[in-house]
């Protein structure tokens, strides 16, 4: 196979998924405490070019491109008064504790609510735990004290959907947990206006990814159609 095939084919897969990503982001640009992400990609080993005749170094050309890793930005958002009792935020560094069927989970998101146990519950309906590793209870004014809710600090967090986050429970160097702010919500890591820039940008490099496979197709079916012919 042509190795411009090569090349181009995968650039368009690393667009792809770097589009996802994007969208993702897009889709988020207004979820309370999700956090942005951005891929990153690196080539793979470069190809010492010679000509096949004197053996003089022509220089170097990539085999590929390829995304690495997907990185997760965790700087905490501006907070926002809602005026809500049980919308929670974190000021500053910090997860709160959530008690779901595949165990604690953690989240920024503190759009919270109550169930029919009077329990302090997310969007998905899993129980925000407190300092005491128990449910949280609302009071009989129908309110809770911000200062009941556990904030904690996580080793390696990663992302596991619904804006649920795992990692290991701890003190990472140089941070404090943050305090928990009632009324409050914290704000999306995801700007919709640079998404979009983002977006743009990557669909216009799968797009020149396209033309360059059209480009090297129409001249792979010249030369096996036209070159060496012999005219009348």
């Amino acid at each position: 196979m042509d190795r411009g095939l090569y090349l181009a084919a995968s650039g368009m897969l690393a667009e792809q998924l770097r589009q996802d990503q994007i969208a993702n982001d897009l889709s988020n640009s207004s979820t309370s405490g999700y956090k942005a992400e951005r891929t990153t990609q690196q080539s793979f080993g470069n190809l010492l070019l010679t000509n096949s005749v004197t053996g003089a170094t022509i220089g170097s050309q990539s085999t590929g491109v390829q995304v690495t890793n997907t990185v997760t930005d965790w700087t905490p958002q501006a907070l926002k008064d809602t005026g809500e009792p049980l919308d929670m935020a974190i000021n500053g560094d910090g997860f709160f504790a959530v008690q779901t069927a595949k165990g604690v989970r953690y989240t920024r998101n503190g759009e919270f609510s109550s169930d029919a146990q009077g329990n302090l519950v997310t969007a998905m309906g899993d129980p925000v735990l407190g300092r005491n590793n128990q449910p949280v209870k609302l009071g009989a004014d129908g309110k809770v004290d911000p200062r009941n809710l556990n904030v904690v600090l996580l080793t390696n967090p990663e992302k596991v959907g619904d804006n649920y986050i795992t990692g290991t429970p701890g003190t990472p160097a140089g941070q404090v947990a943050g305090s928990v702010r009632a009324g409050a919500l914290e704000g999306s890591g995801a700007n919709a206006n640079q998404a979009m820039v983002d977006m743009i940008e990557s669909m216009r490099a799968y797009e020149a990814g396209q033309k360059v496979i059209h480009t090297i197709d129409e001249t792979l079916g010249k030369a096996a159609s036209s070159v060496g012919s012999v005219s009348n």
